[in-house]
């Protein structure tokens, strides 16, 4: 545990004294584990509100993780779509998970992207491959990424008080509800499914 916490504090202080190169920095990665998944994304954001402070940390680790989520479903859906298409035009089973995904209400896909526990990278890489309607994919990712950024940064600045202190996981709940609340009215305002 101390190495972790000693490797956490080493690139808070690198990042404290390099100025906007460190920011540079933690949003790179930010914006590259949402392509490779082999980057703790919890840690960085944690790192950024560490840094940056909640608001700013927030902000910025949101964007590049939206932004980087976008680039990843572009990938695949731009190289990889018809390949995938191709290779799955006569096998049933996969073109009935095929039909569900493509046919996943807005709602669905926003409550999946906003567990801070799934796996963007696999959410981006199956919206990619199946072609999902872009808007689609952006409501969703654009609302769901609230959620999830905000827990890790507020669980990850504050863990052991967390899981102690019922009232902060409340209040993690609570700003969850919020946002999916917005994305409700949001959705009847712009009339999207």
């Amino acid at each position: 545990m101390n190495i972790i916490i000693d490797f956490l504090n080493m690139i808070v202080e690198f990042i404290q004294n390099s100025g906007t190169f460190g920011v540079l920095f933690s949003v790179c990665f930010i914006f590259v584990e949402s392509i490779l998944p082999v980057l703790p994304l919890s840690v960085f954001i944690t790192i950024n509100f560490m840094v940056l402070g909640p608001l700013i940390g927030f902000i910025i680790s949101w964007i590049f993780t939206v932004l980087g989520c976008i680039m990843s479903y572009t990938i695949f859906r731009k190289g990889l779509g018809n390949k995938f298409d191709n290779l799955t035009s006569n096998k049933k089973l996969l073109n009935k998970y095929k039909h569900f995904f493509k046919n996943i209400s807005t709602t669905k896909l926003l409550l999946i992207i906003a567990m801070p526990f799934t796996p963007a990278f696999v959410v981006n890489i199956v919206c990619g491959l199946i072609k999902m309607d872009f808007k689609k994919y952006f409501i969703a990712l654009l609302f769901g990424k609230i959620a999830m950024v905000y827990f890790w940064g507020f669980v990850g600045t504050s863990l052991v008080e967390s899981i102690n202190n019922p009232i902060i996981l409340l209040k993690i709940v609570l700003i969850m509800s919020i946002t999916y609340l917005l994305y409700v009215i949001l959705r009847k305002v712009l009339k999207f499914e």
